[in-house]
């Protein structure tokens, strides 16, 4: 029996118990109304019951913590990851975009421009990839005990912000290094990287609800990864793009979240109509993928 789908409940009452020991004596106490549940399969689009993430907030509390200890349990690096992934694609960028292809970099150094690019998008790009599996990886969790399925993909998604934080702290360090010391700005970073977090999770609700139907979706993930790294100015900077598309282009989340980040903390004019777009681009991600989680949520059980 699953709480997802009880849609409707009564009460049904009972007839008080009236005393049959004579006149003087004291009136038997009724029984408790009794309670009728009625459980029937849900039909069409159905609440997406925010309330219950609330309500089961220790358990999210405690699905990421795990999700931490796993990820880095029996490792040589450890947490070391967090770093060497985009640290080592900023290599190669810097090798081959920065050096032969001679990339305009906005008047930055390349590797910064790469690098400060490269922390957000590891982030989303390892929240969508570990998201996508969540409910694969967690049947148990599915099948045999009532939880609120949209914590699954959730927590996978929060847990990639210590991997963030880590990273964005090692970014900080090297701009100091060379030189390049980070302004007032610097606090825009966080809404930016809610933004970022609302783009991973999106695209994980459909990757994971699909998932869950069409298993061939873990081989999707990793290749649509690599186009949407292509479509996103990691290694090139917006302003190639004719200045008529740009708003279009910025539908992409992950455009406002990178041109953002390069602003907080290099400065410069502020993207704000690119990441008015992302906005917009993030949040449809979003509530159409709770939407169609919620949606398909009854049969992952039978299907999982």
């Amino acid at each position: 029996m699953r709480r997802a789908d009880h849609d409707e409940a009564r009460n049904v009452g009972v007839a008080p118990v009236v005393s049959r020991e004579g006149p003087g004596a004291t009136p038997a106490t009724p029984p408790p109304a009794l309670r009728t549940i009625r459980i029937r399969p849900a039909h069409g689009w159905v609440s997406l019951r925010l309330g219950d993430l609330w309500e089961y907030h220790e358990l999210l509390f405690f699905l990421v913590w795990r999700d931490l200890k796993v990820r880095y349990k029996q490792t040589v690096l450890g947490a070391a990851w967090a770093v060497l992934q985009p640290v080592a694609t900023m290599i190669v960028f810097s090798l081959f975009f920065g050096r032969l292809a001679r990339m305009p970099s906005n008047g930055l150094p390349y590797p910064l421009f790469t690098l400060a690019a490269l922390v957000p998008w590891t982030f989303f790009a390892n929240g969508i990839t570990q998201a996508s599996a969540s409910l694969v990886t967690n049947q148990q969790l599915v099948t045999k005990v009532y939880v609120p399925r949209l914590a699954i993909p959730l927590a996978s998604v929060l847990a990639g912000l210590v991997d963030l934080a880590i990273a964005g702290a090692v970014l900080v360090a090297v701009m100091l290094y060379a030189g390049r010391a980070p302004g007032v700005g610097v606090v825009w970073l966080l809404p930016v990287s809610l933004l970022a977090v609302t783009a991973a999770l999106g695209s994980g609700l459909w990757l994971s609800a699909s998932n869950v139907r069409y298993r061939d979706v873990r081989y999707v993930v990793p290749f649509l990864t690599q186009l949407w790294l292509f479509v996103t100015p990691v290694a090139y900077p917006t302003s190639l793009l004719p200045e008529r598309w740009r708003v279009l282009f910025a539908l992409n989340p992950m455009v406002g979240v990178v041109e953002g980040y390069r602003w907080a903390l290099f400065g410069g004019v502020a993207p704000t109509t690119l990441i008015a777009s992302s906005c917009a681009g993030a949040a449809l991600l979003l509530v159409t993928g709770a939407m169609y989680f919620r949606r398909v949520e009854r049969t992952f059980a039978d299907m999982v």
